[in-house]
């Protein structure tokens, strides 16, 4: 997931080029106001990032996150979700729930952008991916869709050299 992240971080995303940035900026928005940060992602997640560092090591003597156990990385998790773990000068939910809707775009994204590797989040769910034609289905209504995904580049039994 990683790669996707960094990808898009790296590209109009991480930058909001096609979002107006200029404030003013509301401390409590409505949802319906939508982003109320100056901060584009890839400041977001530079800061939050480096904020939950400092925090993981002066909470967790010295430790980084990934050195946590899985029980101390879930109630981390939980508490930054939650907005309870108070971040230096970074705001835990904020965080969160950035990490949280990229990865899950991540994960359901075509595989061409750099996650959801082997079409696994479309295998979990069921999603066709992008296929032509379904002509040979919609005559068959409620009856499991049988067929790999198939993403904007195909599948890799479709390259030539590669093992389906």
């Amino acid at each position: 997931m990683t790669f996707f992240i960094d990808r898009q971080l790296t590209g109009p995303y991480g930058g909001y080029d096609w979002l107006y940035m200029q404030g003013p900026f509301s401390a409590n928005p409505l949802p319906s106001q939508g982003l109320q940060s100056p901060l584009v992602p890839r400041q977001q997640y530079r800061q939050g990032l480096a904020a939950l560092a400092s925090y993981c090591k002066t909470t967790f003597a010295g430790r980084g996150f990934a050195e946590l156990s899985a029980d101390e990385q879930d109630k981390l998790l939980t508490g930054l979700e939650k907005g309870e773990v108070k971040l230096p000068n970074f705001d835990s939910r904020m965080l969160f729930q950035l990490v949280y809707a990229n990865t899950m775009e991540g994960f359901f994204a075509d595989p061409i952008y750099g996650g959801n590797r082997d079409m696994v989040g479309w295998k979990l769910v069921g999603f066709p991916g992008t296929r032509y034609d379904y002509r040979d289905v919609i005559a068959k209504p409620n009856q499991v869709y049988t067929l790999p995904p198939v993403g904007l580049q195909g599948r890799p039994a479709w390259t030539v050299g590669e093992k389906p």
